[in-house]
């Protein structure tokens, strides 16, 4: 943000998502999507979080990212992904949140906030800050009693987080 010498006002700039420097070689990312609609339950609907979660894993096996970490909040989703030095965060986000919309009617702001991981940043710390999103916003007392969340083990069939998730999938996969 800017202040406005002048009217004491802080203006709000949007935030660019060019690639850095050290995002030429790959990076990790934390992001965070939210809803246009702040404040009412938009993600945590059984149509709505399938459809995020499907998304969500395609990509993954396309390789448009490597995702290690994705959370539902009522109306926000929080994401530790991995890409590739020749991706476009921005381009790939927007991709995103375009298939989402298309098939669970989501309507996500324009933009988005993002944290490229540094070296001296522990991805285990970032991944228990997101994990407690939840718990911090009341919504649960412990981190495996909410539902919303895909991780790597997931997406590799290990059979962690969502089992119920997983478990349908694979059904649906058989026939």
């Amino acid at each position: 943000m800017i202040a406005d010498p002048k009217s004491k006002v802080f203006i709000r700039r949007p935030l660019t998502h060019k690639t850095h420097f050290a995002g030429r070689f790959g990076a990790t990312y934390f992001v965070t999507i939210c809803c246009r609609q702040r404040g009412r339950n938009q993600l945590c609907d059984e149509k709505v979080w399938r459809a995020i979660f499907e998304t969500a894993t395609i990509y993954d096996h396309q390789q448009s990212w490597y995702l290690k970490l994705l959370l539902l909040m009522p109306d926000h989703l929080h994401a530790l992904i991995a890409i590739s030095a020749e991706t476009s965060l921005s381009d790939t986000v927007a991709n995103f949140k375009r298939a989402t919309t298309k098939f669970s009617g989501v309507k996500w702001q324009r933009n988005f906030f993002d944290h490229r991981l540094r070296s001296d940043e522990s991805l285990a710390e970032k991944a228990a800050y997101i994990r407690q999103n939840p718990i911090r916003a009341g919504l649960v007392e412990n981190k495996v009693d909410w539902r919303y969340v895909l991780d790597r083990n997931a997406i590799e069939g290990g059979g962690s987080v969502n089992r119920r998730y997983l478990k349908e999938k694979s059904a649906r996969a058989q026939y």
